[in-house]
């Protein structure tokens, strides 16, 4: 057991996601974390006993029928573990509780709001997301996953198969509820149509036409942005300007993928821009005030897509 958990912490930290805070199921019960909670809800009047097991009253507050806390045979039920794990959280000083189940688990959701009001706390204190299954495309064909047959699918062979960016980037693209198909082949290509490589390859060129301005000795200059009236300009600006709403929207309803999302909706505006708009003064042209404002735009959409990438975990290639 402990080899398996060292071995996933160390998946973790290569794949950019450390915990603070680990905490095993069985320490709820051997540190008496259980029995602590189940006695502070017999306090509230919330337990009754019934058919010689413990019951908790939790159809009082939302859930869809009462739950054993304790059994028959003296045994915690699984929900005891729960119940003395909120507990903890919220002893530990944490006012938001929240929980990321599998797709099979919607019916915990009433439960443990349920759980948390009968402990006196607000049910809003806990939230819970419920993930769906990650599906791995080969070839065009599903890899099937099975134990028997060797092929169960780690967090290691993703990486291994299409690197960190992108297996984070993927995995992070899409909305918690939704299921995903990561075409490993797609994910893996050095194309437009791989959204991470679109994205990072518009930072990769930002930078690459900010050491062009250098050696031509171009700098960049807000004085006159008044002259950046094309149509490809205006949506560029646009973008840029809702990064700070796309950010407070993403963490207020737990939708990471937004950032995503906002990332290559905005490497596509710089694309189009580019294509348009020259920002570079070319042969014996004297830099002006368009090129310095232009450049201004540019520095700005490469700052933009830096921090989003940074926020996701991701990368941000200054070559590519």
């Amino acid at each position: 057991m402990d080899l398996m958990f060292t071995h996933i912490k160390e998946s973790l930290h290569e794949f950019g996601t450390d915990f603070d805070v680990f905490t095993h199921e069985d320490s709820m019960h051997t540190s008496g974390r259980v029995q602590e909670a189940i006695a502070q809800l017999r306090k509230t009047g919330n337990i009754y006993e019934k058919d010689g097991a413990s019951w908790l009253r939790s159809s009082n507050f939302g859930d869809d029928k009462d739950r054993v806390v304790i059994k028959s045979d003296g045994n915690p039920a699984y929900i005891a573990g729960d119940i003395a794990y909120y507990l903890d959280k919220r002893e530990r000083g944490f006012d938001l509780c929240i929980y990321m189940l599998g797709a099979d688990h919607h019916g915990y959701i009433a439960r443990l709001k349920a759980v948390a009001a009968a402990l006196g706390y607000d049910a809003d204190s806990v939230e819970v997301l419920i993930g769906q299954m990650v599906n791995l495309v080969r070839d065009g064909q599903p890899v099937r996953m099975s134990k028997r047959a060797g092929t169960v699918i780690t967090l290691d062979d993703l990486v291994d198969a299409i690197g960190v960016d992108a297996a984070r980037y993927a995995l992070i693209r899409s909305s918690v509820d939704t299921s995903i198909d990561i075409d490993l082949e797609l994910w893996a290509s050095a194309s437009s149509e791989n959204p991470v490589y679109y994205v990072q390859y518009a930072h990769a060129r930002l930078c690459a036409l900010a050491r062009n301005a250098a050696d031509l000795g171009l700098q960049h200059s807000t004085e006159h942005l008044e002259l950046l009236t094309h149509e490809k300009e205006g949506a560029l600006i646009r973008g840029l300007g809702e990064f700070g709403r796309i950010l407070q929207n993403a963490a207020a309803l737990r939708e990471p993928h937004r950032v995503a999302r906002y990332l290559e909706d905005i490497a596509g505006d710089y694309h189009r821009f580019y294509d348009s708009c020259r920002v570079l003064p070319q042969g014996d042209e004297t830099p002006g005030d368009l090129h310095a404002a232009r450049l201004a735009l540019c520095l700005a959409t490469r700052q933009v897509i830096a921090n989003g990438l940074d926020i996701l975990g991701v990368s941000a290639p200054e070559r590519m």
